[in-house]
């Protein structure tokens, strides 16, 4: 696909540069920088939306479980 975007004249320089200097096509490095930039901030995301949903539970065990738990432990003397 192609698209158009616009970035400061010394980060296109310092782009033009790197994918030189590696053999790789602005397309190719441009692709590859994104895929990086997604995957380092998808976690993130990710963590965020989960807060979103389980930030108002509390954490604690359910009292009629604890009680259930409690009660299948066997007795031990000490």
């Amino acid at each position: 696909m192609k698209t158009a975007i616009s970035i400061p004249e010394e980060l296109f320089e310092s782009a033009e540069q790197f994918a030189r200097g590696r053999g790789m096509s602005r397309s190719e490095l441009y692709a590859m920088a994104l895929r990086h930039y997604l995957g380092e901030h998808r976690a993130g995301m990710i963590t965020e939306r989960l807060d979103e949903i389980y930030g108002g539970e509390s954490g604690g065990l359910d009292a009629d479980i604890a009680r259930l738990q409690a009660r299948s432990l066997p007795e031990d003397d000490w």
